[in-house]
């Protein structure tokens, strides 16, 4: 992650921590050292894979691509499964089932927050937040 130093007006340095960003150009398997990142994702049919669940892992995916141009494919570990809701859709956990953001509803902006469980299985991952449309991979 990186940090920012600032001063403020009476002198005082402190720091800010910020969330550590990484731009999606190519298919991306992350590992549990990648927690804690945003995923920038502005190309098309990229897939991003999970690592095996951790309890309190955190990863984050926004569609930075231009509306209806963008699919996102997060897909967890062969054993793990995403559950939870994100606007009016509800992610089941079907387990080795990607969460996709699908080109004709994909909108700049759409984002979906998950935290591992530890536990594999249906529950092994679990949106905390989102928005836009996302679906189960059929």
């Amino acid at each position: 992650m990186n940090n920012i130093t600032y001063t403020d007006s009476k002198g005082n340095v402190g720091v800010l921590s910020t969330v550590a960003i990484q731009e999606l150009t190519d298919n991306l398997a992350l590992t549990v050292h990648d927690s804690g990142k945003t995923i920038l994702v502005g190309v098309d049919a990229k897939a991003v894979t999970l690592p095996p669940t951790k309890k309190g892992l955190k990863f984050t995916f926004v569609n930075t691509g231009d509306a209806g141009n963008n699919i996102i494919k997060v897909s967890p570990a062969a054993t793990d499964g995403i559950s939870g809701t994100v606007g009016a859709v509800t992610l089941d956990g079907t387990v080795n089932k990607a969460a996709q953001n699908t080109k004709s509803t994909s909108k700049t902006g759409d984002n979906i927050t998950i935290v591992g469980t530890g536990n594999a299985g249906a529950k092994a991952w679990i949106v905390i937040s989102g928005t836009g449309v996302w679906a189960k991979e059929a």
